[in-house]
């Protein structure tokens, strides 16, 4: 638990910092997420005066849910002290949960941003969830568990194979991850341009250390996804249950090469591609929807894909 908090922010800064060079400038420092959180936790909390207790509750509980989500997640090795927990649809159950509160917190002051970002934050998951649980059930099918560590070993294994439902997995997975964490082409999370911002629409009200919540939630969100992938779809170099000092040596940096791998995609997707309009949202997440129903109905129409 404490090595995913304290490597959320670091994904977002290596981010920043590859796009950044991707488009030849310096770009901020690798720190400086750190930095920013350190500042908002020393700031004074300031809240509107019609804010209810929802408001001051939900930083702390996103930020409660996402963490446990992002702990759940095999990282470096599998059969961990809460893997029996790690199932995908009680992960699936977790991040659900710290969006509906963030939605009902961006629309408690009563702003019209905060309820244009919590209608759309609502139009992304009513696409975004189904086609997770499309991901969920092709994969256990496959596997026979929904377990993730039982997903894991399974996928290691020499019966896996080339198979195009694996494919269409990865590629709606992938799709959803960039929706959830309004990224480019969905949003933007460089700009605060109210006709098209998602995630910072329902957080403009907040400051302090509830804003610093929200934003390392959002980064273990993103940290959620990417170590999902690759424990998922690129789980070599994954230590085993009841291996010794160095298989866990050699799973933390298999780890955290294929982190940083991920993350360089992520920032050479975002940077050749431009932010679509808000109404083509659905249109995307429906591709995602129907590539995770396509991969569950080849299941059934032979094994072998």
């Amino acid at each position: 638990m404490l090595l995913v908090v304290l490597l959320a922010p670091l994904i977002t800064g290596l981010i920043r910092k590859m796009k950044a060079r991707l488009l030849r400038r310096q770009g901020p420092p690798l720190l400086q997420p750190y930095r920013d959180l350190s500042r908002l936790l020393h700031k004074e909390v300031v809240l509107a005066e019609n804010a209810s207790w929802l408001f001051r509750a939900a930083p702390y509980l996103i930020f409660a849910t996402t963490w446990v989500a992002a702990a759940l997640v095999p990282t470096f090795a599998r059969g961990l002290l809460f893997s029996w927990t790690a199932d995908l649809i009680a992960l699936v159950a977790l991040l659900g949960s710290a969006r509906f509160l963030l939605a009902l917190a961006g629309m408690d002051i009563g702003t019209s941003f905060g309820g244009i970002g919590s209608s759309r934050e609502v139009m992304i998951a009513s696409l975004a969830e189904p086609a997770m649980i499309m991901i969920i059930f092709s994969l256990a099918l496959l596997a026979g568990t929904t377990q993730l560590s039982g997903i894991a070993q399974y996928m290691v294994s020499p019966d896996v194979g080339l198979r195009v439902t694996l494919g269409l997995a990865l590629v709606s997975l992938i799709m959803v991850g960039i929706a959830e964490n309004a990224r480019i082409p969905v949003d933007n999370p460089a700009t605060h341009l109210e006709l098209t911002m998602v995630h910072e629409a329902m957080i403009l009200e907040y400051s302090g250390r509830h804003l610093a919540l929200i934003e390392l939630a959002a980064s273990l969100k993103l940290l959620v996804y990417l170590s999902l992938i690759v424990c998922v779809f690129l789980p070599w170099g994954i230590a085993p249950a009841a291996g010794a000092g160095i298989d866990f040596a050699i799973g933390a940096a298999a780890f955290a090469a294929k982190l940083t791998v991920a993350c360089f995609g992520l920032a050479i997707f975002e940077t050749a591609i431009a932010k679509m309009r808000v109404f083509r949202v659905p249109t995307f997440l429906g591709a995602a929807l129907m590539l995770g129903l396509l991969g569950a109905l080849l299941l059934f129409v032979s094994r072998g894909l």
